[in-house]
């Protein structure tokens, strides 16, 4: 079963509208957010940490083995819960010396090194260029799948979409992500709708975990005895858990909520009350452990019901499409879209700041010719960070 390329794109440039929408209501009206919806609105925001990868790729990494999708998920619960501390601290710090990115905030901690900022910018955009590639590529997946074209994932039809989505993304970001040299400002429309982006996917996913579990089994209990007594699981189950890489992946994992450009942007930039960390460190690991719950049904009943070609990491999608409901699997690529667009822009911010402020902006003030209007400086750097 195939869905038309024209539907996908209806339903998929509605989406979008929504998100403008969203973010323009956030930009006029959410500085008047009661305090508790706003730490809500914040608290949601970190949830741009779940990418496209983890959207899909969680499923794929348990359909290769059992348990090894749990770092991506156990590390930020394990930080937020047992050191909160050190994210409040990052924030009070950041709020203090002005801190704009992960770069300035390296920088600020080893004497403002202005080539130490630049070095960490570098290897930020270094390291972020092809995980924004790997996003643009799970949406081209999502597409494809829909249509019945897997195959098609280098073509025209897939340099196409990812052309249009790029485009669209650059829009957003440059409407909600460079207006203002202002370090004290913030995205209050981007984060809204990265907050309802949080939203979208956790109900998608959730909904096809339901579907899975509750529609095709019946229960956890039945899913997980047939997968037990299944043939093509036998060498699956055999399988043992790898404790030290474990222990690794979920200690990195641990470092990425501090690290990452764009996780450090939405925690630490964007802030506005850091007293709504303490909602914050309740709300984001309750909402990894519901984007966890349904990782292994699915990866299960993906194993068991569809094709052994089937990519695994398409199972999302995959199994309520191959059973009649194109609907829900509809959801799910919007879900898995939700996930990767969030991540691209919240990158581009980042990436877009520490380049224009740690790179562009101390070699332009060294120069002799810098006496020119304030007006044209601003414009001039607004241009870069657009760029």
């Amino acid at each position: 079963m195939s869905l038309s390329s024209g539907l996908i794109a209806a339903v998929a440039l509605s989406y979008m509208a929504i998100m403008f929408a969203i973010a323009f209501y956030g930009d006029r009206y959410s500085a008047s957010l009661r305090p508790s919806m706003r730490a809500w609105v914040y608290s949601l925001s970190l949830a741009v940490y779940c990418t496209s990868w983890t959207f899909f790729g969680a499923v794929g990494q348990a359909a290769e083995q059992l348990w090894s999708f749990l770092p991506i998920y156990l590390g930020p619960i394990v930080l937020m819960v047992l050191a909160p501390w050190v994210l409040q601290k990052m924030v009070l710090i950041s709020k203090q010396e002005n801190i704009t990115s992960i770069a300035d905030f390296i920088a600020a901690r080893y004497g403002k090194s202005q080539s130490l900022a630049v070095m960490v910018a570098l290897i930020c955009l270094i390291g972020m260029l092809p995980y924004i590639a790997l996003q643009l590529k799970g949406i081209v997946l999502g597409v494809n799948i829909l249509i019945g074209a897997v195959a098609d994932s280098t073509g025209t039809r897939a340099q196409d979409t990812a052309l249009v989505v790029s485009l669209i993304l650059a829009l957003f970001t440059i409407v909600f992500g460079a207006r203002n040299l202002d370090v004290t400002e913030h995205h209050r429309g981007m984060v809204l709708a990265i907050a309802f982006e949080a939203l979208v996917k956790l109900f998608a996913f959730m909904a096809g975990g339901v579907f899975v579990t509750f529609g095709l089994y019946d229960g956890f209990d039945d899913l997980f005895n047939q997968a037990k007594l299944a043939p093509r699981l036998e060498e699956y189950w055999k399988d043992t858990i790898n404790w030290p890489s474990m222990f690794v992946q979920t200690g990195v994992a641990m470092m990425a909520i501090v690290c990452l450009p764009r996780q450090f942007h939405v925690t630490v930039v964007e802030n506005i009350e850091p007293q709504d960390l303490n909602l914050a460190k309740w709300v984001f690991p309750a909402y990894l452990a519901l984007a966890a719950l349904f990782v292994v049904p699915i990866a299960l009943a993906g194993q068991m019901l569809l094709p052994a070609s089937m990519l695994p990491d398409s199972f999302v999608i995959s199994l309520p499409l191959a059973h009649a409901h194109p609907s829900l699997a509809l959801l799910a690529f919007i879900g898995g879209a939700s996930a990767a667009t969030g991540m691209v822009i919240v990158a581009c911010v980042a990436l877009s700041t520490m380049i224009s402020n740690d790179m562009l902006l101390p070699w332009l003030l060294r120069r002799k010719n810098t006496e020119r209007p304030f007006e044209a400086f601003r414009h001039w750097m607004l241009s870069v960070r657009r760029i």
